[in-house]
């Protein structure tokens, strides 16, 4: 029988690893030893560790450590796993060493075996190039894993999520604009209050979110100031001078983003404030989006119960008992990734103020919860816009409605009668079912001219 394993070595011993795999033995020993849920190590994480193997590599050469050749096959490896060509050979889960050791090696071994096979080598021999002295060469998990969650992290933010806030305020930017003329009635406490137009309503839902972006920008300028060359615990044990600086060039070409060295290696790779911040900022941008998703639902309630001022794309049935009914899913489902990123920022508060001494164990965590966010609210955003605010339309008729029948328009006379007499104006309306002109003149409080000169809407808003 053909067997279906090789057996490979590291310093603990012997271990089985499948026949195929390129991955090695200390890959396969936290495969059998964390096999704890179904979150793998996000593939944007591997990939920035990759980025950081291959930058280091080129540093370690042009410092006179390696050869040639042996960049040129970590290099070679590295570009074959940035071209998503081997992304099945990542699979360790999140909830593992909070160092993330057991990822860093698997970076390195599927390096070293994709090597071997450039070579004839045989799997899992460490030859041409070995995944400690050579792949890993100069580093360690401790700077180099929380270095690749913030290249990570930067990068998913500049090159994904900010343009899909973007191109989702510009949609609301465009509709504050062509609505700007339509007055309608404003709301407090869920109650009727003044007038102010659609427009205005809607610009202020754009600038909460490029507000939020603004702030997520902000926070990032700490993450680009990386700790490699740290090592292990911060002293830069086993790292040459030098190293640092032509790494994170290599990393700012390969990603056109510019990084730079860390101001103090001790701070960064003890705790994860930083990242903690971003994780914040993140939130925020959550609940802005939450706010805005339940002022569409409110809004768009109806469509003969309720406000109905807002139409909404219908996009599929609502109900599987009501003919008929359409539910604003879009704001839902938003909703409920809202939801979520606020436990992940509080999970990611939690682990980063549970680190000790020289280094946070909580660094996989981390990482994945705010990759997570990141991409969830990158899709969610996308469905939102595209699925519902792109093809919201404004029922005129339902806010001129709601706009004539609305006692808090007499507001505008208070500088005229005063706030009690205006009070009981509106009171007199209510109670008699009188609109506020009829209960005016029956008080004597204004004359008809005097009335009309006061409530000109167009001067409310």
């Amino acid at each position: 029988m053909t067997k279906n394993f090789r057996i490979e070595k590291d310093s603990m011993g012997t271990i089985k690893v499948p026949i195929e795999a390129l991955w090695g033995a200390q890959t396969q020993r936290s495969i059998i030893n964390f096999s704890i849920g179904e979150e793998l190590i996000p593939i944007e994480l591997i990939y920035s560790l990759t980025l950081i193997k291959k930058a280091a590599s080129i540093a370690n050469f042009n410092l006179g450590l390696i050869d040639k050749r042996k960049k040129d096959l970590i290099v070679e490896a590295c570009t074959e796993i940035l071209d998503g060509l081997h992304d099945s050979q990542f699979p360790l889960k999140v909830w593992q060493t909070g160092s993330g050791t057991q990822t860093n090696m698997n970076v390195n071994e599927v390096i070293s075996n994709i090597a071997a096979l450039k070579t004839n080598s045989e799997l899992g021999s460490h030859q041409p190039l070995h995944p400690n002295d050579d792949v890993n060469k100069s580093q360690s998990t401790n700077d180099t894993f929380p270095a690749a969650i913030q290249i990570s992290v930067v990068n998913e933010i500049i090159k994904n999520l900010v343009p899909t806030i973007r191109e989702l305020t510009k949609i609301l930017d465009n509709k504050s604009e062509q609505w700007k003329d339509l007055i309608k009635i404003g709301r407090t406490h869920f109650q009727d209050a003044v007038p102010l137009t659609f427009g205005q309503e809607i610009s202020g839902w754009s600038e909460q979110l490029k507000d939020a972006e603004n702030a997520i920008i902000i926070s990032l300028n700490e993450l680009y100031f990386l700790p490699l060359g740290g090592t292990a615990v911060g002293t830069g044990i086993n790292c040459p001078k030098g190293f640092c600086e032509e790494s994170i060039k290599s990393i700012s070409d390969d990603t056109n983003l510019m990084f730079y060295k860390s101001k103090n290696n001790f701070s960064i790779m003890a705790s994860h404030d930083r990242l903690a911040q971003v994780m914040s900022q993140i939130k925020i941008l959550a609940g802005a989006l939450f706010k805005i998703s339940n002022d569409i639902k409110i809004l768009s309630s109806g469509p003969r119960s309720g406000i109905y001022e807002l139409i909404i794309p219908q996009n599929e049935p609502g109900s599987s008992i009501m003919p008929g009914k359409v539910n604003p899913t879009q704001c839902e489902a938003l909703s409920m990734v809202c939801t979520q990123i606020m436990g992940l920022e509080y999970a990611v508060s939690m682990a980063n103020s549970s680190g000790t001494l020289q280094m946070n164990e909580y660094k996989p965590l981390i990482g994945f919860n705010i990759l997570t966010s990141l991409k969830l609210l990158k899709n969610a955003i996308e469905n939102f816009r595209t699925k519902l605010v792109y093809g919201m339309e404004p029922n005129q008729k339902k806010m001129k409605f709601n706009l004539d029948n609305s006692l808090m328009l007499i507001t505008a006379i208070v500088p005229k009668v005063g706030y009690e007499k205006a009070a009981e104006i509106a009171n007199l309306a209510f109670k008699e079912s009188l609109n506020l002109k009829e209960a005016t003149l029956k008080l004597g409080y204004l004359n008809e001219d005097e009335f009309d000169d006061a409530m000109n809407i167009n001067s409310m808003i």
